[in-house]
């Protein structure tokens, strides 16, 4: 009699498998692996987002743990897992605390934990800050490449809130090609409008640079409008400072008031997971009860099967998708270890043995 083998006893039979020895990037070494490598980035967050279409990842929803005493306040959980031929899986965990910034600390600290796909054992712990912040902005200069195709390139661009994520993305969009006229800065903080202003006087790709006092007077005077905020709940609604059919780079989610959506052409990264947690188009759906204000998925305009149009206001929302984090945390992880720079932690895994 033949004994036939599963496929689970076959993959264990041909590869023996062990502990991962546990290691602790630190945002230093993050910082180093990225620093100079938007290009690769951003073509890396292009191939994740088409893993991710065509059913190679595993993206649950976000968990956001709030607290009754601290309104302002979050950490969300992000899980995720991308297959071949990336084969990671992970969690990042991201805090949002807005009062770290009066106190002089940013207003965000994450890490990012990144699991063996075969054992499930963590392998790594990252400074996820940055990762986090890398790949916010690596989607926003991909979606305006992409989503800028067959429409007039924008040569004034205008940031709408001036923190850390604004200038990760103004040195994306500056690292992969775009050069601008002129550079509108409003913020509800003047120091922070300030210190953005000081920061992209240095660059040599922003042209003119003006602060705006008014978030109108910044959208009515540019083609590419990044929000990058920490709005909770929309505070543009006025039709008409969008009537020169700007690109918005909508990464905050929450700065458009239904009413701009539903007159805009709207591209999502993920349906579903934009369709949450209050986001402008989520507010969208439920004030009109379906889903048809929304024309696709970046990956739809990558592929062809959708065609961004001249003569509206283009809003691109992205929810920030687990899987980025992760092909990006995985993405330093090798090259540290190819460096081998990486601080393996012995012992950390303890109780190896199920009976002693």
């Amino acid at each position: 009699m033949t004994t036939r083998r599963s496929p689970a006893m076959e993959f264990t039979l041909r590869e023996p498998m062990s502990v991962p020895t546990f290691a602790v990037v630190s945002g230093a070494q993050v910082e180093g692996v990225l620093q100079g490598r938007e290009k690769q980035i951003v073509e890396l967050v292009e191939a994740t987002y088409r893993l991710h279409s065509a059913g190679n990842c595993v993206n649950p929803p976000s968990y956001f743990l709030r607290f009754p005493d601290r309104p302002s306040s979050r950490i969300i959980a992000l899980p995720a897992s991308i297959g071949e031929p990336m084969r990671v899986d992970g969690l990042k965990w991201i805090s949002s605390f807005p009062e770290n910034v009066a106190a002089g600390i940013p207003r965000a600290s994450a890490v990012l934990i990144l699991n063996d796909h075969r054992t499930g054992y963590p392998f790594a712990c990252l400074e996820g800050s940055i990762v986090s912040a890398t790949r916010t902005a690596s989607s926003a200069a991909l979606a305006a490449q992409w989503l800028s195709n067959g429409r007039p390139r924008p040569t004034r661009v205008g940031f709408v809130g001036a923190g850390l994520i604004a200038r990760y993305i103004y040195d994306f969009l500056a690292a992969t090609g775009w050069s601008f006229d002129e550079v509108g800065v409003h913020d509800v903080s003047a120091d922070s409008a300030a210190g953005l202003r000081c920061y992209l006087e240095q660059s040599q790709t922003a042209g003119r640079i003006t602060v705006h006092e008014s978030a109108e007077e910044l959208i009515r005077y540019s083609d590419l409008v990044v929000f990058a905020t920490v709005a909770a709940q929309p505070h543009v609604s006025d039709l008409s400072w969008f009537e020169h059919n700007p690109l918005v780079l909508h990464v905050s989610l929450r700065d458009l008031a239904p009413e701009i959506i539903l007159a805009s052409f709207n591209i999502v990264d993920d349906v579903e997971h934009c369709l949450k947690a209050n986001t402008s188009p989520h507010l969208a759906e439920q004030l009109t009860g379906n889903r048809d204000f929304l024309q696709g998925t970046l990956d739809d305009v990558m592929d062809g099967r959708v065609s961004v149009p001249r003569d509206r206001p283009v809003v691109f929302s992205p929810f920030g998708l687990g899987v980025l984090d992760l092909a990006v945390g995985k993405y330093v992880y090798d090259e540290v270890a190819r460096s081998g720079g990486l601080h393996g932690i012995d012992g950390f895994f303890h109780e190896l043995r199920r009976y002693g």
